[in-house]
């Protein structure tokens, strides 16, 4: 019998769209190689492999090349698989054991809710050649533990981006942020995701960037709770919270398929 495979549309309430995931339950660990075959087959931004622990479940991100420490979508993908299939009792919460420690996924009305660590940029002055990568004049320029946060003047800035993704993959960093105030009132910000040099051009829905984006936006809006839109093709809305250094990051998701794997 094969290992159960799913797919997962993060940060969604319908199928198609939010950020696809990949999950895969196991029973027990696997094969790095295998796994990085079976992230690099689905051919999504993520695909997330985990099994259960002694005190909750161990998790390990890949993209279609390689293996990342933090991923929100394909977190938010996994607590929604291990609750629909009876895995974990739908009143419980998750311990999700990786590379960037121990994450919690609980429930918060509709919503699944993930407790991540809290990243906020510090300002540096950008690579070259990444201004004329994005085609962007910039109002701020910082970095996280992963990823350059660049603010821009409006909205229609962000969505009109045409990026240079062989440019930036020549980036030191695993990605880019470009983000600015939303000029639709049911947002505080929005924001795309380029990561091209982990094999992903553009991120449809980032959780992990938002580790960086909320505490950054926070204190320029002097709010704690936010929402926000990122403005892929596909598009996704999260709710977000910062407290103290820690970011509850709140979405939906839908399960599309699933399939068994050898």
């Amino acid at each position: 019998m094969g290992q159960k495979l799913y797919q997962v549309d993060s940060f969604s309430t319908t199928a198609f769209a939010g950020n696809p995931a990949g999950v895969c339950v196991m029973k027990a660990a696997a094969p790095e190689e295998w796994m990085q075959n079976i992230a690099a087959e689905m051919n999504l931004s993520e695909t997330a492999f985990l099994y259960p622990d002694e005190t909750g479940y161990s998790l390990r991100w890949f993209t279609p090349r390689v293996e990342v420490e933090l991923c929100g979508h394909a977190t938010l993908a996994s607590a929604h698989i291990l609750w629909e299939t009876g895995e974990v009792d739908p009143d419980d919460e998750i311990s999700i054991f990786t590379l960037s420690g121990e994450l919690i996924a609980d429930r918060e009305g509709e919503f699944i809710r993930l407790d991540f660590p809290a990243s906020a940029p510090s300002e540096v002055a950008a690579p070259d050649g990444l201004f004329e990568a994005l085609g962007v004049d910039p109002l701020y320029v910082g970095t996280t533990r992963f990823d350059y946060l660049i603010e821009v003047a409006s909205d229609k800035i962000v969505r009109g981006l045409t990026p240079d993704f062989g440019a930036i993959a020549k980036t030191t960093a695993r990605g880019v942020m470009v983000t600015s105030r939303s000029s639709d009132s049911r947002y505080d910000f929005i924001s795309r995701f380029f990561a091209p040099a982990v094999g992903i051009d553009e991120d449809p829905v980032t959780g992990s960037a938002h580790c960086a984006l909320a505490p950054y936006w926070r204190d320029k809006i002097d709010r704690d709770e936010l929402s926000a839109f990122q403005a892929s093709k596909r598009g996704g809305e999260l709710r977000l919270r910062v407290i103290g250094d820690r970011v509850h990051l709140l979405g939906r998701a839908v399960t599309v398929f699933d399939v068994s794997v050898r």
